[in-house]
């Protein structure tokens, strides 16, 4: 079985505006984010708490200090000889608070790579167990990028700083029951700045988020126009519109850079309000100290310590900081958790019957997109061993389905059996063993050429391997490769339809009872298909084949056509029958209207 195809280069569309979502949370997608950093931290819970333990151990440090320092300078003032043990102890301190926080740092980029991983892997997980379809339609390839790269990183940084942020407020409130304890009034003259320090991280807690997700989302779809381009380079070199789309790709980058500006904007108006307000503070603190040792109340000793509690009572302004790291991530987790809430495609516990002929039945089956029924009431039954070519405009359904009848996507009603059994309740390992894909532009897997064929569920042997590649009339070009099979794919100049024809033989490698060719020969000259066709009949496991044809001998050499009008299937039966009718020739012919011409 292979991967769907990559998203084909198409015209390119003019340079949007961005919209809306995502800007300001809701409440689903918020919910989302935070299981998903809970999962985190629970992840990395044993490190998370080392982190707030050897922080608050550092914080309770930083506290110690300066009521150590002060008894220090009193007792040498006075020359005491316990000036000696506790001059040691400051110094203790010291380089306990130095140890710990370098293990602090240490552990903070562990506990972040740790996260990280476990982010995307997540996120990866779910959207590869998704139906593939419904996710390629959520999400852009560009905007799932920046989620598992970008956005994953800075939610990983959450765990940490969460861990930390306890330890974080502990020494300015200890500083500030510190000052209480050595004299109220230098306590009081403090906590005149609160209030105001509460409304400047609250006003910056509610700003930032904003801010931080409206630049994530415009940085998400300028990633989205550059993994569009970068996937149809060929077609904008030889449109020679690289500097269209260039311009195209960068439209927003004045939004990126307003936003980006609007975010920092927030953040030092935050830092500049509180980097004049803790001064001041500090001063005042001091000032009443000053008068509180004139009028004989405080000691040196404790003007010095009440000074460095007042500096440690100011630094509830760098809680700013943590606080912008938790928004931050929290709206990066928020984009991070969107692959992880995509449904898992479920599957039952049954198997297919052993001497099952492979009959295909399809039973109203109807497929929504966007509010618009692209598949409509479809019933149709494709005998056991048979080959069925479905046929029809561009845009009639074709390529849906065929991702149906291979369960590539569900239905939104409807069922699809496979000799009598529902697609949805085969296991997994059943359903892929026995119905297999080939499409018109193969993803390619694997470091070496053998490995892309063999690529699957189950590994085929090399001789399996190389029948495949025969059978496709891979065999050829891949013996005339430096290496053969051997060779690298990176190292590989393969052409379109080489890479087209190692794609039937991963399909062919892993046939089971159904096969689905989603154009899987559109780029094969007409003898090269022929004999695919005969080798596909003869060298290949029998069973039923599903052909997405757009030539007119693939519709000649089907056992059966499915004719497909607007989402509907409009006729079934033979080819020579349905050609008959003028629209059916004119789906091969381009004309709206034919007149009677000879049957193929």
């Amino acid at each position: 079985m292979t991967t769907a195809p990559a998203k084909g280069a198409g015209p390119a569309p003019a340079a949007e505006t961005v919209p809306d979502a995502e800007t300001v949370p809701d409440a689903d997608s918020t919910a989302a984010g935070d299981r998903e950093l809970r999962g985190a931290l629970r992840h990395s819970g044993g490190r998370a708490a080392v982190i707030l333990l050897c922080s608050l151990a550092s914080a309770a440090a930083s506290l110690a200090e300066p009521a150590v320092l002060g008894r220090s300078l009193d007792l040498l003032l006075s020359r005491d000889p316990d000036a000696t043990r506790w001059v040691a102890l400051c110094a203790a301190l010291i380089v306990a608070e130095v140890l710990f926080d370098a293990a602090t740092a240490l552990l903070n980029g562990t506990v972040g790579a740790r996260s990280t991983a476990w982010l995307r892997t997540r996120a990866l997980d779910r959207l590869l167990g998704a139906d593939p379809g419904r996710a390629t339609a959520r999400f852009a390839p560009g905007d799932l990028a920046t989620r598992l790269t970008a956005n994953a990183t800075e939610a990983g940084t959450v765990p940490a700083a969460a861990a930390g942020a306890l330890a974080a407020v502990l020494p300015p409130l200890g500083a500030l029951v510190a000052l209480v304890l050595i004299d109220p009034w230098t306590a009081a003259a403090f906590l005149l700045g609160v209030p105001l320090l509460i409304l400047l991280l609250r006003a910056f807690a509610r700003s930032s988020s904003q801010a931080v997700g409206r630049y994530q989302h415009v940085q998400a779809a300028i990633a989205d126009r550059l993994a569009e381009v970068l996937d149809g380079a060929s077609t904008v070199a030889a449109a020679s519109t690289a500097a269209r789309e260039r311009r195209r790709i960068l439209a927003d980058l004045p939004l990126l850079g307003a936003e980006g500006r609007a975010m920092w904007l927030v953040y030092g108006q935050a830092v500049a309000r509180s980097g004049v307000l803790m001064p001041l503070l500090v001063c005042l603190v001091l000032a009443v100290g000053g008068i509180r040792l004139a009028a004989g109340h405080l000691g040196v000793g404790e003007l010095v310590a009440a000074s460095r509690y007042a500096a440690l009572a100011a630094g509830i302004g760098a809680v700013a900081a943590v606080l912008a790291t938790l928004v931050r991530g929290r709206a990066a987790a928020r984009r991070t958790a969107g692959p992880a809430t995509l449904p898992p495609v479920a599957h039952g516990p049954l198997t297919l019957p052993a001497d099952g002929p492979g009959t295909l039945e399809l039973r109203g089956v109807a497929v929504v997109r966007d509010g618009h029924r692209v598949l409509d009431a479809l019933t149709l039954t494709v005998p056991g061993g048979a080959t069925a070519a479905v046929v029809g405009r561009s845009g009639s359904g074709k390529s849906l389905l065929a991702a149906v009848a291979g369960r590539l996507t569900d239905p939104d009603e409807g069922r699809v059996l496979l000799d009598g059994v529902p697609l949805d309740r085969l296991t997994e390992g059943e359903l892929r063993r026995e119905v297999g894909h080939a499409f018109a532009r193969p993803a390619l897997f694997g470091p070496t050429v053998a490995d892309a064929i063999a690529f699957g569920a189950e590994r085929p042997a090399p001789e399996a391997v190389r029948a495949a590649a025969r059978a496709a009339g891979a065999d050829g070009f891949v013996q005339r490769l430096p290496y053969g099979y051997d060779t690298l794919l990176a190292d590989a100049p393969l052409s379109g339809g080489e890479r087209q024809r190692l794609g039937l033989a991963r399909a062919f490698a892993h046939a089971g009872r159904l096969l689905v060719l989603d154009d899987a020969m559109s780029g094969l000259d007409t003898v090269t298909q022929r004999e695919v066709e005969r080798a596909l009949a003869r060298e290949v496991r029998p069973g039923t084949r599903l052909v997405i044809a757009h030539r007119l001998s693939t519709a000649i050499g089907a056992d059966l056509v499915v004719w497909l009008d607007g989402g509907r299937i409009r006729a079934t039966g033979p080819h020579r029958q349905l050609w008959r009718d003028p629209d059916y020739r004119a789906v091969f012919t381009g004309a709206d209207h034919d007149t009677q011409g000879p049957t193929p």
